[in-house]
């Protein structure tokens, strides 16, 4: 039974030691040990608060991301529209010229078709005169072969010419 109960002596030591420990500890340790807990208390609350604001900041970030990813496609979109609007533009003002030279050239074989028209048919009239003249003057030979048919040609002229004149 010894064992199981100690001596007056020896628990009046234990005691003793137990409390000049926890005086000790008291005065120096717990106070150290409360403020590195406190420490290490605040370290984590500074560390939570920093992780919400991280992450504020990040959605932030994101949505600032979006916002500007939205104002790029419409950017893109308008840039994209003015371009097909310049390519229209350029593509009706191209037709529109095609469409100018196309008349202007057509005009142009026309007035050229005209011209060689009327060319022709100065050359057409100037070839007929000619072969008018031709066919007369052969006519004319065959008929005033002898000098009696040519007196009788030039009389008649001359009549024909005086009887104009008194008209």
């Amino acid at each position: 039974m010894d064992l199981l109960i100690p001596d007056s002596g020896l628990l009046f030591w234990m005691t003793l030691v137990f409390i000049i420990v926890f005086i000790i500890l008291w005065k120096a340790g717990f106070p150290a040990i409360i403020k590195m807990v406190t420490d290490r208390k605040a370290f984590i609350d500074e560390s939570l608060k920093k992780a919400h604001e991280a992450n504020e900041k990040l959605a932030n970030i994101q949505k600032e991301g979006e916002s500007i990813l939205q104002e790029a496609r419409e950017k893109q979109a308008a840039i994209l529209k003015e371009a097909a609007d310049t390519r229209n533009a350029i593509v009706e003002k191209a037709q529109d010229k095609a469409r100018e030279e196309g008349a202007r050239l057509l005009s142009d074989a026309k007035a050229q078709i005209e011209t060689e028209k009327q060319n022709a048919i100065r050359e057409i009239r100037g070839q007929v005169a000619e072969l008018s003249v031709q066919i007369a003057e052969k006519v004319l030979k065959a008929k005033l072969s002898d000098d009696k048919a040519q007196m009788d040609m030039i009389n008649r002229l001359l009549d024909e010419v005086s009887s104009d004149n008194k008209q």
